[in-house]
């Protein structure tokens, strides 16, 4: 328990995450929080995060494409969101009004000491500012706040550096992943 008290204590994250207060309450975004304000393209942009199931599915899609991710059927994608114990995902405003989806993750869990995240995505236009972080720091906030224990993902090997420098450890104590497949 330790650890994730001194996880929260050193990460600078939380300095920059406060709510974001809408009195319209027919606006979809009352129920974000804006985290984050950065020039981007010669303009200033605004990046809320939500935990709301409600993902548009060809938005998220289109993010998947955006970092050549493998197509998913619509119908389990949709499935495998509306089963999953957390969704958080980024997005800001474009010009017309409408929500850009920028970012993506959703966890599994036995609600009561396990969970494993999947399908972390950042838009690659917007990778290398921080959001990576700040969205797996929501996350992993969001399940320690449910008193979620161990915290698992699976990782391309290509990022593993990312994910060991927020505090993630491959094979602990020589623990190793096993899979099942059909032949």
């Amino acid at each position: 328990m330790n650890n994730w008290y001194n996880f929260f204590q050193k990460n600078t994250i939380s300095t920059i995450l406060y709510p974001y207060k809408q009195t319209d309450f027919s606006n979809p975004y009352n129920n974000s929080l804006l985290i984050y304000n950065f020039q981007h393209k010669e303009k200033s942009i605004d990046i809320y995060l939500s935990t709301s199931k409600d993902i548009n599915l060809h938005d998220l899609e289109l993010l998947c494409d955006a970092v050549g991710w493998v197509r998913r059927p619509f119908r389990k994608v949709k499935i495998a969101i509306e089963y999953s114990f957390l969704t958080v995902s980024l997005f800001c405003i474009q010009k017309n009004n409408q929500k850009q989806l920028i970012g993506f993750a959703r966890a599994t869990s036995d609600y009561a000491f396990n969970a494993t995240i999947w399908d972390v995505v950042i838009h690659p236009e917007f990778q290398g500012k921080g959001l990576g972080k700040i969205l797996m720091y929501k996350m992993i906030q969001y399940l320690r706040s449910a008193d979620i224990i161990t915290i698992t993902l699976f990782s391309d090997p290509e990022v593993l550096s990312f994910y060991k420098s927020i505090g993630f450890i491959i094979d602990p104590d020589g623990v190793k992943g096993m899979f099942w497949y059909p032949r």
